[in-house]
């Protein structure tokens, strides 16, 4: 029997009972869980994938913001969910590549169904307007000398351990200020409560206000969206922090759902108009496929694995 695709809704099949019969999700609502509170940049990817998804699948995607320890609630509420392709958490490296090394997580990260990267993009570091240092250069002889505070979005991000890569290379000593998020952190940043933050680009919307200062970008090259902010590595060699979102699944969901979704998902993302969209926001779409997004995950866990050992970075909790 030949079944015409429309979304994971019409995989279901007539006849359930067949030996052999392709598995297929619950006709209801999925709940997409942005394991942060709103206003940052993995809430905004959840809301611009959520519409043109729906639209893809022939389901209605609910956006669920489940903040807390570092993104790790929102996913275990994920992991823990029915395996049947109705709940959907976005992940980045503090919840999957990172976190592990980090503590024990309530989830096994890399054994859960991961469907595929979304975006990619570089940090900002951003300053307080009134920090003493214009330049990089500036920045980096300040922080030498004086014990600067970097602000994340929670102990064991991705923007904890990109500042604690800063530190490693630029032989630097700051002292990293953990938020609930990055609506907080971008709070403080603005009231001067903390003197660099290293942002998602939920905080090109404060260096645009006046709020905040980029002092650099952490890709290798400098990024259009801040033309004038240098990447660091044009002051520290070699190094080199993008911070990425995926999209994963409970363990134990069928081949074929999770190929369904991965296939519904890498349409939307290269969909021009959502590549503009999403490019606006300065979140860049890099889908991949399912092998190669494993090989990815494999290889980013490696990697912060020896951050955290050279730091001997541990979190309790």
């Amino acid at each position: 029997m030949r079944i015409r695709r429309r979304g994971l809704v019409a995989a279901i099949l007539a006849t359930p009972c067949i030996a052999g019969a392709q598995s297929a999700p619950p006709a209801r609502p999925i709940r997409l869980i942005a394991p942060f509170p709103p206003g940052g940049g993995v809430d905004l990817t959840a809301r611009l994938l959520a519409d043109p998804l729906s639209r893809e699948l022939g389901q209605t995607v609910v956006v669920e913001n489940r903040g807390g320890a570092g993104g790790v609630i929102g996913v275990e509420a994920m992991s823990r969910a029915a395996p049947d392709g109705t709940t959907l958490s976005l992940t980045g490296a503090g919840t999957i590549t990172a976190g592990p090394h980090l503590r024990a997580l309530p989830y096994d990260a890399l054994g859960l169904a991961h469907i595929t990267r979304l975006v990619r993009m570089p940090f900002i570091v951003a300053v307080r307007t009134d920090l003493p240092a214009r330049t990089l250069p500036e920045f980096l002889d300040l922080a030498r000398r004086h014990e600067l505070r970097y602000a994340s979005g929670g102990a064991g991000t991705s923007q904890h351990l990109t500042g604690e890569l800063f530190n490693q290379m630029a032989g630097l000593r700051m002292l990293h200020v953990p938020y609930r998020g990055t609506g907080p952190a971008l709070n403080d940043l603005a009231a001067r409560v903390v003197d660099v933050y290293f942002g998602d680009p939920a905080t090109l919307a404060l260096i645009n206000s006046g709020g905040a200062r980029a002092i650099a970008v952490t890709s290798p090259q400098r990024w259009p969206l801040l033309p004038d902010a240098p990447a660091v590595a044009e002051g520290v060699p070699g190094y080199e922090s993008e911070n990425w979102y995926g999209l994963a699944a409970p363990p134990g969901t069928p081949p074929d759902i999770l190929r369904s979704l991965h296939a519904a998902v890498v349409k939307v993302m290269r969909d021009p108009a959502n590549v503009r969209r999403f490019d606006e926001a300065g979140l860049h779409p890099a889908v991949m496929e399912l092998d190669d997004y494993a090989a990815f995950l494999r290889a980013d866990s490696a990697r912060w694995e020896g951050v955290v050992r050279r730091g001997n970075i541990r979190i309790d909790g």
